[in-house]
């Protein structure tokens, strides 16, 4: 049986021999000892991912209970905390990843800046948590699931708050821009007038884009050089959309389907932070955002040499970049029933029959819905009729009846 054993520094493969069906844990923990070279009294194990998290409240794996007792798998994860510099020695570099550089090479001045670059990970996020409104995180999973059945990637900007005290991201509603996505590459086809609108609501409910959510197709790129969290193409996209963000506290989410051996699929949301130099290097155009086809998925380029794992290098494992941020969810203050943007679906017909269902509601309920109002706003300026309609949503005040008529105005056209 394969384990995958993943740590702050990446992730490895242990073989636990078949005729070991006596194994425990302890058992395991000398395998692991012997293949990543952490000692065992330093090792923590863990099947809940929280053990990465900085608080590292996860229930531990008692070291004398059979490997058999517990729900593992070919291919299962199981999760591995120890403190810094715990390893006996770096692990070598995958084969891929040569270091740059020779003695007496001549430097110029960029280089020598360059070195001064050190990408180490960052230990703890700029936010204390990520929860998402469970029904729009629903509506996102359930279409690339049952519509696209996670053959192609698929992304949404996150709309919501920012907690002022606890640094808490409250995500409300996902917003679908234009796309079109293979198994590893996502092509934002981004529409600044929408986008502008998608402000516009976010700003009149009192929130803001907080973050990004995308999935990783079934038949993404595999590397030769091991398992990874994120490729090299999402780091770029992430690391770029972070740095767009503005806000300290931004979130990049990653929504993957996990098939066992049985051949079901459980789906799988992460929450991540790309790290302060990750998006630094992204600013500073060290990292390299062209990526060929022939690139180990695994490594991000450098355009000049960093120093990473305490060598000079032109490639870096991507797992240095990510700060995993605790995941929750939540019930938000809109409903998701209307069909959501940018789905190839004709938005413009449902509007009358939405309206019709929830015609027993107050017309302030029956419009509390980002995507409704994201539709039934085309025709009012952003700037001041947008806000103040979704104001009224957030108060759930009366909506003015100017507004009433345009809207049914609107579904009647229908």
């Amino acid at each position: 049986m394969i384990l995958r054993i993943r740590s702050r520094d990446g992730t490895d493969r242990i073989t636990v021999p078949n005729a070991a069906a006596s194994a425990t844990v302890a058992d395991l923990q000398r395998l692991i000892a012997a293949t990543v070279t952490v000692p065992v009294p330093l090792q923590r194990l863990s099947l809940d991912p929280a053990l990465l998290l900085p608080a590292g409240q996860a229930q531990p794996l008692d070291p004398a209970a059979p490997l058999a007792s517990l729900p593992l798998a070919n291919g299962s994860f199981v999760y591995l905390s120890y403190p810094p510099d715990a390893r006996s020695y770096q692990p070598p570099p995958p084969k891929a990843l040569a270091p740059a550089g020779s003695f007496g090479k001549k430097m110029t001045m960029d280089d020598l800046i360059a070195r001064q670059i050190r990408v180490t990970r960052q230990e703890a996020p700029l936010c204390s948590a990520a929860s998402f409104d469970r029904d729009s995180a629903n509506a996102f999973q359930l279409y690339v699931a049952e519509s696209l059945a996670f053959a192609v990637k698929r992304a949404g900007f996150l709309y919501g708050r920012v907690d002022a005290e606890t640094k808490e991201v409250l995500v409300d509603f996902i917003y679908e821009p234009p796309q079109n996505g293979t198994e590893d590459v996502l092509q934002l086809m981004r529409d600044a007038s929408e986008e502008a609108r998608v402000d516009a609501i976010a700003d009149g409910l009192g929130m803001r884009r907080v973050g990004l959510v995308f999935t990783q197709a079934v038949g993404r790129k595999s590397s030769e050089t091991g398992e990874y969290t994120m490729s090299n193409r999402e780091v770029v996209q992430a690391a770029q959309l972070q740095a767009e963000g503005g806000i300290p506290e931004w979130v990049t989410a990653v929504v993957k389907l996990e098939v066992g051996d049985d051949g079901s699929g459980d789906v799988h949301f992460e929450a991540f932070q790309m790290s302060e130099v990750c998006v630094k290097l992204f600013k500073g155009g060290v990292l390299e955002t062209e990526i060929g086809d022939s690139d180990d998925p695994r490594l991000s380029k450098m355009r000049k040499e960093v120093i990473a794992g305490g060598k000079d290098t032109m490639e870096v494992d991507n797992d240095f970049f990510l700060v995993p941020v605790k995941i929750s969810d939540h019930q938000g203050p809109l409903s998701t029933g209307f069909p959501i943007e940018n789905r190839g679906l004709p938005l413009a017909m449902k509007l009358r029959a939405h309206l019709d269902r929830a015609k027993h509601l107050p017309f302030v309920k029956q419009i509390s819905d980002f995507h409704l109002l994201l539709q039934a706003t085309a025709m009012l300026d952003v700037k001041a009729d947008v806000p103040a309609l979704a104001a009224c949503v957030r108060l759930q005040a009366e909506v003015p009846e100017g507004y009433q008529l345009l809207i049914e105005y609107l579904a009647g056209q229908t």
